[in-house]
């Protein structure tokens, strides 16, 4: 099991337990998935360009991706329905902690001016989405094989009630908020 995943069943479920008196061990909130989705535009024009994302968000998350279409027609942007505009993976379980420890530890410190991501966030049911620019700040990716630099968002879903919860949980991960 990973460092954060062992990590977790112990003191982090000790530490939100003293802060928020939770009775039973059932009611300590978790991390339950991550999400990263990577919206590629202009694959409406060359669809290679989809598949040089799915192979950069495969490579970085170490599982295969999903490639979404789009769900109706926006003429303005000249998509129809069903055509394939992004990639996604959902991460649980053994890969979601160890994609959280590389992102934490090591991705998100390589930003440049990073002093922290935005601690406001939140969903409002303890859900947290965090917006990343470029594939690069990962260590999978190579620099000279990259051709375009792509941003995605990533999702942090946790069985968390409130937003308070939810942060107190990541911080325990140490996401490295802002001040």
């Amino acid at each position: 099991m990973s460092r954060l995943g062992e990590q977790y069943k112990n003191e982090i479920v000790d530490a939100m337990i003293k802060k928020f008196g939770y009775k039973n061990i059932m009611e300590v909130p978790k991390l339950d998935k991550i999400v990263i989705n990577m919206g590629v535009g202009e694959a409406k024009e060359n669809v290679k360009v989809l598949d040089s994302a799915v192979k950069d968000l495969e490579t970085i998350t170490g599982q295969k991706a999903v490639v979404t279409k789009a769900k109706n027609s926006v003429a303005n942007f000249k998509i129809r329905e069903g055509m394939p505009i992004g990639c996604k993976v959902t991460l649980r379980k053994e890969r979601m902690y160890e994609f959280a420890d590389r992102l934490i530890n090591l991705a998100l410190p390589r930003l440049r001016d990073f002093r922290g991501v935005n601690p406001n966030a939140f969903d409002g049911r303890g859900n947290y989405a965090l917006g990343i620019k470029e594939q690069l700040i990962f260590p999978e990716i190579e620099y000279d094989k990259v051709d375009k630099v792509r941003g995605m968002d990533i999702i942090f879903v946790t069985t968390a009630r409130t937003d308070e919860e939810a942060r107190y949980l990541l911080s325990l991960f140490n996401m490295p908020f802002a001040r």
